[in-house]
């Protein structure tokens, strides 16, 4: 397979208004990226429901992960590259970077943590020499300060390099001290754009008897629950979603390692999508339609989106702020979502 997962994200600024009338007004995301962009976040309009990841070491796929269907690549130096490879690995992810056309992919080098030999150079080598690139993933992010650690390199090397994007950071949470300070580490910096869960070493930190990456261990049960119903990684998924939600910051689920249990793949991104997360890591490009249709709202979500919409629009016509509908009262929150689901569907979120 190809090599542990992660992508960039999709920034946005999540924000609702209530008009004189009491209906919502619903600022587009072009405006939200606006403000966004003015309080000093990296911000994106792109999809992240998928993030597939390749070794650097693996020229061989490069090609096939620009033409993918994947939201966002990432370019992996760290655990997917021998340490005897680590420099000849960096030099193919700078030609890949900027040889081959991405589209609008996001596009991302997982760089070797803090304290490694190749943790700088990473940084300087590859932020200097690719103007494309649009995110560092930073592996182990145990506290605030790694994040400014390495928000103070960027700014030092974008003001000598000149044009070129500004660049994100991906902070991987995968130690027991790092989703103990999540909260601080997603608001740590405005580059910071997402947090990444990383399963596999969250799993040997903790010690568990797991074998498999991404699924549930059936020794966390009690006789009489219902199968399959219970996770022990639920605490960690969730307090590393509400993080990402309460900074503004978007969460991003772990690799689900045995690439061809499809079945079992879309349960895992069902369940990530249902706690809030915006999308899921995939180390086999045959992962990412199931990931990418889990990601992004079906017909039935984006009909109620249009029928919220609809509803709320008379509703304020006739000078009321909220609607019922079957017995369910239908307000501003709902239209919020509602606008969301359509942007996520790539329509207009003002129709």
């Amino acid at each position: 397979p190809w090599h542990a997962p992660f992508g960039r994200p999709v920034f946005r600024c999540a924000s609702k208004r209530q008009s004189s009338t009491g209906g919502f007004d619903g600022r587009d995301s072009r405006e939200r990226d606006r403000m966004a962009s003015a309080a000093g976040r990296v911000v994106t309009d792109r999809r992240q429901r998928s993030e597939l990841s390749v070794p650097a070491s693996s020229g061989r796929f490069f090609a096939k992960a620009a033409a993918s269907d994947a939201d966002a690549v990432v370019l992996d130096l760290e655990d997917g590259v021998a340490p005897d490879r680590k420099e000849a690995a960096r030099a193919a992810a700078i030609a890949a970077i900027n040889g081959l056309d991405w589209g609008r992919r996001i596009l991302s080098v997982r760089v070797n943590g803090i304290g490694t030999p190749w943790f700088h150079r990473d940084i300087v080598d590859v932020a200097e020499a690719c103007p494309r690139l649009d995110r560092i993933v930073l592996p182990k992010a145990e506290e605030a300060f790694d994040i400014r650690f390495l928000a103070a390199l960027l700014d030092g090397i974008e003001r000598a390099r000149g044009p070129g994007r500004r660049i994100g950071i991906a902070a991987l949470v995968e130690t027991p001290k790092g989703v103990g300070k999540v909260e601080e580490i997603a608001a740590a910096h405005p580059r910071v754009e997402t947090v990444i869960f990383g399963l596999g070493d969250y799993m040997a930190e903790m010690r568990t008897p797991d074998d498999t990456v991404g699924l549930p261990n059936p020794d966390y049960a009690m006789p009489g629950d219902p199968p399959g119903l219970l996770d022990q990684w639920h605490y960690t998924l969730a307090r590393i979603a509400n993080a990402c939600r309460a900074a503004g910051v978007l969460p991003i689920d772990a690799v689900y390692a045995d690439y061809r249990d499809m079945a079992g793949l879309r349960a895992s991104a069902r369940r990530s999508r249902a706690l809030g997360y915006a999308g899921k890591w995939a180390i086999h490009p045959d992962q990412l339609p199931v990931i990418n249709e889990v990601f992004a709202p079906g017909e039935a979500r984006i009909a109620w989106a249009h029928k919220v919409l609809a509803l709320l629009a008379r509703a304020e016509a006739e000078g009321a702020g909220a609607a019922g509908e079957g017995g369910v009262m239908v307000d501003t929150v709902h239209a919020w979502m509602a606008r969301e689901i359509l942007q996520q569907a790539g329509e207009d979120a003002q129709s």
